[in-house]
């Protein structure tokens, strides 16, 4: 099967309603954190903001779900995409912001070569962020569109996760249903407290 027949046959419409049942009825918390679906104003303002079409996956996302509550410690849930919590949109849109400004401003500064395409890029559109501030996106650029992402702050590169959502939600829900490890992210699954999903790392 190609990628583009890969990428058709896990479409996060019939992937998510799996994965979020999991959560439902295994980590309760994780699934009442998730927040009612963004608006079409919503939507709309968030592209306008971008300055491009959100991809069709993450905005089938949105349209589920605008983000969970907000986390302020490791004891709440709702970190339940590899230890990230999902933002919503205004979320998002200020971390894209904060992106396409590092890009920017070290296009200004000459040091291009380090940043851009490795730690940020103005198309590089974060869906899901962590205590610490390591973020999941989704590119948008034309080579590598649709694929996911992780930007660990520090690390000198991003590390290459997915060619999609509907795929990492695929691995996601195969990984939760066998609480098998999930090579790809090198981490596995751990439910804490019979409340809430915890990714170990190894």
């Amino acid at each position: 099967m190609n990628q583009s027949a890969r990428e058709g046959a896990f479409r996060l419409e019939d992937l998510w309603p799996r994965f979020e049942g999991w959560l439902a009825r295994n980590t309760p918390e994780d699934e009442a954190a998730l927040r009612p679906g963004a608006s079409a104003a919503e939507l709309a303002g968030l592209e306008a903001e971008l300055g491009f079409p959100l991809h069709v996956e993450l905005k089938a996302l949105l349209a589920r779900h605008n983000g969970v509550v907000p986390r302020r410690s490791s004891t709440q849930a709702g970190a339940f995409v590899l230890g990230h919590g999902l933002l919503d949109t205004d979320g998002i849109a200020e971390w894209r912001r904060n992106l396409a400004d590092m890009a920017s401003e070290a296009v200004e500064e000459g040091y291009e070569d380090e940043v851009v395409g490795r730690t940020a890029h103005e198309r590089w559109v974060p869906f899901a962020q962590s205590l610490t501030g390591d973020l999941l996106f989704v590119d948008h650029r034309g080579d590598h569109y649709g694929e996911v992402g992780e930007i660990s702050f520090g690390d000198p590169e991003y590390r290459w996760l997915w060619p999609g959502l509907g795929l990492m939600l695929h691995d996601l829900c195969e990984s939760l249903e066998g609480m098998a490890p999930l090579p790809t992210a090198g981490r596995r699954p751990s439910v804490h407290e019979g409340r809430m999903l915890e990714w170990v790392t190894g």
